[in-house]
């Protein structure tokens, strides 16, 4: 099978973003990347092209123009991966669903509600896929944290428990030089709550993506840690799934001395699991009446969607990247059962998606107007 040919909006330096989707992309030889929109700055996007390798001809000054060019080729892309700020979201992923391009978007899905109803508007209108970067969902030990509990190891669940914390904020970056170049730190480009959009929506993802539930109402405090802040850079909520476990979510990127900590517990009526990210390659299992049991990746009891998510035998370790690249399997598999009119497989069905990206709006605008609430209780909408 022929890779799919790939664009790139965004992505030059020194943003870190960029290069791990293009070595997920091309990882399993399911994508070629051969034209990009890499920055409007020149020199900045041939830099990038060099970098990824593509052809000077196809480097492009706009996304716009990328797409209208492309187009017209008989080579040309036919699905393509956006990792810009978040306020672009929007225009960039309509203009590549009118362009019947399928695409691979950086989370969170936008900035706002409105702007994400939009995306999904324009997705249903011409028919196109769109992923979400939801990267974490990839590891293989999160399918089977998944599929365990889609086989009912815990029981009825109870309890539900997620963490992310970093350090990027931890000091007051908005005095260093480069400052006014950190799209995050303003509100407009980075969105109402920058902590939710930027870790909390991972958070929220891995909770429900492994639960196999949706939240249904939430409370919320949010706020900032580094005094002089204008964007958020805290938050704790407590909130239910639809099943009635109680859960909460914390969140923080300015946790001095953390390093991209991620832990996700769940409990049941029957026992607990746990994952943490700086031991990714591991899923802890306790039952209620039993010895707690480390499953490890690539053993050969896992669960197929576990086993079909390593490539290294057992023992090599594996990482963010093949994390990242499982997601860009199950774009391509998408893709191909399109073009080819099959059923695509159940993982990549279940991989993230639109639905998950509205998922993680309406948690962002429910947790914002709780806040606005000191804290009240929010009924979240029912999802699609």
């Amino acid at each position: 099978m022929k890779p799919i040919p790939l664009g790139f909006v965004g992505g030059a330096a020194p943003a870190m973003i960029g290069p791990v989707h293009q070595r997920a992309a091309l990882l399993d030889r399911r994508f070629a990347l051969v034209a990009g929109a890499f920055s409007g700055n020149p020199d900045k996007a041939v830099a990038a092209a060099a970098e990824y390798g593509v052809a000077p001809d196809r480097i492009y000054p706009s996304a716009e123009a990328m797409f209208a060019a492309e187009s017209r080729r008989p080579d040309g892309i036919a699905a393509v991966t956006i990792v810009t700020p978040n306020d672009s979201h929007r225009r960039l992923a309509c203009a590549a669903a009118e362009a019947g391009l399928h695409v691979m978007l950086e989370k969170p899905l936008a900035n706002t509600m409105e702007e994400a109803t939009a995306i999904a508007q324009a997705v249903a209108a011409h028919g196109i896929i769109l992923c979400l970067a939801h990267a974490y969902s990839g590891y293989p030990m999160i399918r089977e944290a998944r599929a365990q509990v889609e086989a009912g190891a815990l029981g009825a669940l109870r309890m539900v428990q997620v963490e992310y914390f970093g350090a990027g904020l931890a000091s007051f970056v908005e005095a260093q030089v480069d400052a006014p170049r950190r799209w995050r730190l303003d509100p407009a480009t980075s969105g109402p709550s920058l902590v939710l959009g930027d870790i909390g929506t991972h958070a929220f993802h891995l909770a429900c993506y492994v639960t196999g539930q949706a939240a249904v109402r939430l409370s919320a405090e949010l706020g900032t840690l580094q005094p002089g802040r204008l964007v958020q850079d805290y938050a704790n909520l407590r909130f239910r799934l639809e099943g009635g476990a109680r859960s909460s979510l914390i969140a923080s990127q300015a946790a001095a001395g953390a390093e991209n900590h991620i832990l996700l517990r769940v409990w049941g009526e029957q026992g607990h699991l746990e994952w943490r990210h700086d031991r990714h390659g591991e899923l802890r299992l306790a039952s209620r009446d039993g010895f707690p049991v480390t499953m490890t990746r690539q053993h050969p009891l896992l669960s197929p969607a576990a086993l079909a998510a390593g490539r290294q035998r057992r023992g090599h370790p594996e990482g963010l990247h093949e994390a990242f690249a499982n997601l860009y399997q199950d774009f391509a598999e998408l893709i191909l059962a399109r073009q080819l009119g099959r059923e695509p497989s159940a993982q990549a069905l279940s991989g993230p998606g639109l639905r998950d990206g509205l998922a993680g709006m309406r948690m962002i605008t429910a947790a914002l107007q709780s806040q606005s609430h000191d804290g009240a209780w929010i009924d979240l909408p029912p999802g699609d």
